[in-house]
């Protein structure tokens, strides 16, 4: 690896677990903030190769998913299949050809706002009456395949879980608690296939204790960010999200990259 890669400073490691873990409680694109706001901030973990980059991920998901696993009841293992199965699919046929045209800030903050307007849109036409202990194999595979459309960075696949279950009928709390339950398997099965991957390439000796620090970071905040489980508003992450989208946005027009 070429000596740039060791550029990741413990402090800002530590800042973006820290920043990962609560953002997969909501739906806001986790991957989306911790892609955009190094670039926003300049700092230097933004100019790591990608390989690097998508190494760290790996270290913020593993925390994070160890502490969403303390948190989120796990799904029934049918319920679970079949929620997974087309995000599965659709990451393994997919997964180059998304990264090489749907990585950059442009696509990235696109993914932010269009995810924002089906959120609200779906929760504002939803019905409502329905609870999570009603979901069915049909509900499952609309979540599902809201799944396999949030691999766009920026979409947020809570978010879109939460927008296909309102479209269900289900009531915004339920929406919540199913979306989070069908993104357990498969942030499970996304980590632990790209943790083998890094893996069987090797980590750099240098980048041992930043990824370290960030899945520690990541873990411990997803468990004090426990309460944000009980917010069901859509509004303020959408809001969020927009502005993110135009501040990413303005930012690339001042410094083309």
């Amino acid at each position: 690896m070429p000596p740039e890669t060791a550029r990741l400073p413990l402090a800002h490691a530590l800042a973006l677990g820290a920043l990962h873990g609560p953002a997969e409680l909501v739906p806001v694109s986790s991957s989306a903030h911790v892609e955009l706001i190094p670039r926003l901030l300049g700092w230097p973990s933004a100019a790591l190769p990608a390989d690097v980059r998508k190494a760290f991920a790996v270290a913020l998901h593993a925390g994070t998913l160890a502490g969403l696993l303390v948190l989120v009841p796990l799904p029934s293992p049918g319920f679970a299949v079949v929620a997974t199965a087309p995000a599965a699919a659709a990451g393994l046929l997919l997964e180059d050809p998304i990264e090489r045209r749907l990585g950059g800030v442009r696509a990235t903050a696109a993914g932010l706002v269009a995810g924002s307007a089906l959120l609200v849109a779906a929760d504002a036409r939803g019905a409502t009456g329905r609870g999570a202990a009603e979901a069915g194999p049909a509900d499952a595979l609309w979540l599902g395949a809201a799944q396999a459309l949030a691999l766009w960075p920026g979409l947020s696949r809570l978010g879109l879980t939460v927008a296909a279950a309102r479209l269900r009928g289900f009531d915004r709390g339920a929406a919540f608690a199913l979306g989070r339950q069908a993104g357990l398997p498969v942030v499970a099965g996304a980590t632990g296939l790209k943790a083998w991957r890094l893996a069987r390439r090797g980590v750099d000796p240098g980048l041992r204790a930043p990824f370290a620090a960030g899945a520690g970071a990541a873990l411990a905040a997803t468990l004090a960010a426990a309460p944000l489980r009980r917010v069901t508003s859509v509004w303020p992450p959408a809001a969020e999200r927009v502005a993110l989208a135009a501040v990413a946005l303005a930012g690339l027009r001042r410094s083309p990259r």
